[in-house]
């Protein structure tokens, strides 16, 4: 093997790891990107094979090759489900850095700052990796290796210029539009629930039953990354629809690597406050701590929802 050291240093280390990656592809059923896009090149076993051949010379290192390597939600659920125990986002991280050093820089789905951005610096104190700065005049800058996707930085902008441009259908804009489809779509349609990938078992995700069996169904699941990206007009835009309810799901404190849970329990605190100002009942949006992995538990709370909105009925 040809190993390219000058170029991609930080990527060397890796050179074992990358060829003990048996190409199974365990991790394709996890990843939110490959489950949006169904291209073979956005999973995570390709980046892997990308990174590779960067680093082997057997692929050519151009925009298209660097891009893919910067596209990563950080969910880590390729990790998990890697029957080699290849670290993927360490992997992505140090390639990375060779590629930002190279002039590479995605964004892929860091975010970015576009120029109505009003310096108000929220983001910064905001961002839990760190990967947001002032240049000291008139910009705020995004560390593209630091950067983690998070989406924190999107829910706390005021101006709205912190953005992530391949957001893999996990934006607010898209988000709300398939609530509004479900919701109108389905005759028993109550509840939208929005999950964390962290806390959506990747089973749920992967089941698909036949049109037949899901022509009428009670919920919705939609997964936002992280409960750090939960907005206070994504919580709402289902009622607008006649949904009865909103769950939102998140990790347990501990459990979350961004501390987006904290910001969701907050926002959902703030949001049943009004509801009870508006005398309507609190209830109709809850939140639930769901720890990675435990679909019986995901499954129960949903029920439990399920059932109380029952009990409820329709918002009048």
């Amino acid at each position: 093997m040809k190993t390219i050291t000058k170029e991609f240093k930080n990527l060397e280390k890796w050179e074992g790891t990358l060829a003990s990656c048996i190409r199974c592809g365990y991790c394709f059923e996890h990843c939110p990107m490959f489950k949006y896009t169904g291209w073979e090149s956005d999973a995570p076993r390709a980046k892997i094979i990308t990174a590779f051949g960067l680093l082997s010379g057997n692929v050519e290192l151009t925009k298209a090759s660097s891009d893919k390597l910067f596209n990563c939600f950080y969910c880590k659920r390729c990790e998990a489900a890697c029957s080699s125990g290849v670290p993927l986002t360490e992997i992505f991280t140090d390639a990375k850095k060779d590629l930002a050093k190279m002039g590479f820089k995605g964004p892929g789905t860091t975010s970015v700052t576009h120029m109505n951005c009003a310096r108000c610096l929220i983001c910064i104190g905001a961002c839990p990796h760190d990967a947001r700065s002032f240049d000291g005049s008139e910009a705020v800058v995004v560390d593209p290796v630091k950067c983690q996707a998070c989406g924190i930085c999107v829910e706390v902008c005021p101006a709205g210029a912190a953005v992530i441009e391949n957001h893999f259908g996990t934006a607010r804009k898209e988000l709300i539009e398939r609530s509004t489809a479900f919701l109108k779509s389905h005759a028993s349609a109550k509840a939208i629930v929005f999950a964390c990938n962290w806390s959506y078992y990747p089973d749920l995700q992967a089941s698909v039953l036949p049109e037949s069996e899901t022509h009428d169904k009670d919920y919705e699941i939609l997964v936002n990354m992280c409960g750090g990206r939960i907005e206070a007009q994504l919580l709402m835009s289902p009622f607008l629809n006649n949904a009865w309810g909103v769950l939102v799901a998140c990790c347990p404190d501990g459990d979350c690597q961004h501390e987006g849970n904290k910001k969701a329990v907050k926002l959902v605190e703030n949001t049943q406050k009004i509801f009870q100002e508006l005398k309507m009942d609190p209830e109709r949006i809850q939140l639930v701590e769901i720890p990675p992995g435990d679909k019986t538990l995901f499954q129960a709370e949903i029920d439990t929802f399920i059932d109380k909105l029952n009990s409820m009925g329709p918002l009048r």
